[in-house]
């Protein structure tokens, strides 16, 4: 198990490197007196939810409009002078953390898998956000429907990559149609007879007369980081880690 994280309250040792200014340039340490501003991006949505009860239990509180549903702002300040929290789409979680321009970010195993970014470390299973990545098609086709006889498909989704992985190790051609949402109305509208998407109680699929047929993947949330960042702060971001470790390990 790793080292026990310092209680919530306990602040962050400086870490004596240079903050990164907004035009990308580095000031020195020495002439800015600050540690180097850590940024850490969050998903919008249901599993923000779920990430905010972590935020108290590791010491982390962001500002009041955090918490407003009528803000608009997508960057936020927090209890702690050099953290920043931003609020972004969760696909662009990952974006956000392989660039660099977060350190640190919360994003779904499903979006890892799609992106497979060699920049991300994901050290952590949060035990949030579970639901799991699915094929499903229209419930009418299922009854008579056997995929082991597929040989070429066309499929909607939001995952083309790892719905093309899917259905190549078994040696099926996959057309996928990106689409970034409402990928019930494909199968009903004729754009293509199944779609691939996530699934939690399976509720949307059954308003849209689709059902359940090939499970991918399950998917949680995870913690990532940038793995230049963990090289070039890792005591800091180490310290991170083992506070979400902690809290984690404690609710399991």
């Amino acid at each position: 198990m790793p080292a026990a994280a310092p209680p919530p309250s306990a602040p962050l040792s400086p870490v004596a490197t240079a903050p990164v200014s907004t035009s990308g340039h580095a000031h020195s340490a020495a002439a800015s007196g600050a540690p180097e501003r850590l940024t850490l991006a969050l998903p919008k949505g249901r599993i923000l939810d779920e990430v905010r009860p972590l935020l108290e239990a590791v010491g982390l509180r962001p500002e009041a409009a955090f918490d407003d549903p009528k803000s608009r702002a997508l960057r936020f300040a927090t209890n702690l002078p050099h953290v920043e929290i931003i609020r972004v789409r969760s696909f662009d979680v990952a974006t956000f953390v392989a660039f660099g321009a977060a350190q640190m970010g919360v994003c779904g195993n499903d979006v890892l898998m799609e992106f497979d970014y060699p920049e991300i470390y994901a050290p952590l299973d949060l035990g949030i956000g579970h639901c799991r990545l699915a094929v499903a098609e229209p419930a009418a086709e299922a009854q008579g429907d056997d995929p082991s006889r597929w040989s070429h498909v066309r499929v909607a989704t939001k995952y083309p990559e790892v719905t093309r992985r899917h259905f190549a190790r078994r040696g099926v051609q996959a057309e996928c149609i990106k689409l970034n949402g409402a990928m019930e109305l494909a199968p009903s509208l004729g754009l293509c007879q199944r779609i691939v998407d996530l699934v939690s109680s399976g509720a949307t699929l059954k308003a849209n007369g689709l059902v359940e047929i090939e499970h991918i993947a399950d998917v949680t949330s995870r913690l990532i980081v940038n793995r230049a960042a963990f090289k070039t702060r890792h005591p800091e971001i180490q310290d991170w880690i083992n506070r979400f470790t902690e809290v984690v390990t404690h609710a399991a």
